[in-house]
């Protein structure tokens, strides 16, 4: 798709990416599957190293992110910054997306930076509502 975006539209993506680091952060799952396309797909690399994934669909994803939520014993912030929508060739489907992520965890009364990266991510309307059909993340650091 490379019809340009109405304002309204942007809010929506922007709600989408918000909606989806906020359900992350509260370990609700359900808003979070929400989030994800049926047929999505999420693969990252961490300091440049090896990809990992992609992991497809909305269940292979969500197993990523319980499984991760599980072994979690901080309070977790992702801060979603910078988003723009960068010129896009109209080859795959849906609308690019890039924003900034900002990674916090809180424990034992101490707030830290876990770590920071970009989202590059393929977003599509479906049924009326924004989804994450593509994300790919690359991190600064480990966390």
């Amino acid at each position: 798709m490379t019809a340009a975006l109405d304002s309204n539209e942007k809010l929506a993506i922007h709600e989408l990416l918000a909606r989806a680091a906020y359900a992350l952060d509260e370990r609700d799952v359900e808003m979070l599957a929400a989030s994800f396309a049926a047929d999505a797909s999420f693969s990252m690399r961490i300091a440049g190293g090896d990809l990992i994934g992609p992991f497809e669909s909305r269940e292979g994803i969500m197993q990523l992110m319980t499984g991760s939520m599980a072994e979690q014993t901080d309070k977790r912030r992702h801060v979603v910054s910078n988003i723009f929508f960068p010129a896009d060739t109209g080859a795959e489907e849906g609308i690019a997306v890039v924003s900034n992520l900002t990674l916090f965890a809180t424990e034992n009364g101490a707030i830290s930076l876990l770590t920071a990266g970009v989202y590059h991510d393929r977003v599509v309307r479906r049924e009326g509502a924004w989804e994450l059909l593509q994300r790919h993340l690359e991190l600064d650091k480990s966390y």
